[in-house]
């Protein structure tokens, strides 16, 4: 931070000119003032490209799974235990035998029917594509 020095100087009525003040530069390694207070905001880039239909896609499936189960398991969405559908796992696997399993196995601990919730989550997915970090050009 600079430093206020005041050379000698009288006052006005001693015929000075009045106090003045000159400031220092900060010595080397030392930040200024406008270093300490934080760094400025600067507009960031997107540097990864996503298709936002896709990613519209995916939020409205994530949004309807969490009212879903919901539903299944009675109760909020803070209370719903915690189990993970990953949909890319889902879209990984080759058949809808396969990935109807795979759901099941998750809710195992849901006492209510999960046929319909199982068939209407498969038919969301049909068609999807995997959202994977596109590498770099």
């Amino acid at each position: 931070m600079a430093a206020p020095c005041s050379p000698e100087s009288g006052p006005p009525a001693a015929g000075g000119t009045g106090p003045r003040v000159y400031f220092q530069s900060p010595p080397a390694g030392e930040p200024a003032a406008e270093e300490e207070e934080g760094p400025v905001r600067r507009q960031g880039r997107v540097t990864v490209k996503y298709d936002r239909k896709e990613l519209r896609k995916r939020l409205h499936l994530e949004e309807w799974i969490l009212e879903q189960l919901t539903v299944l398991y009675d109760c909020q969405e803070e209370e719903i235990p915690e189990l993970e559908i990953d949909v890319d796992e889902l879209l990984d696997m080759e058949s809808d035998e396969s990935r109807s399993a795979r759901v099941k196995e998750l809710l195992v601990d849901c006492y209510k029917p999960t046929e319909v919730f199982v068939a209407d989550l498969l038919d969301k997915i049909r068609g999807m594509q995997k959202l994977s970090t596109p590498q770099k050009k």
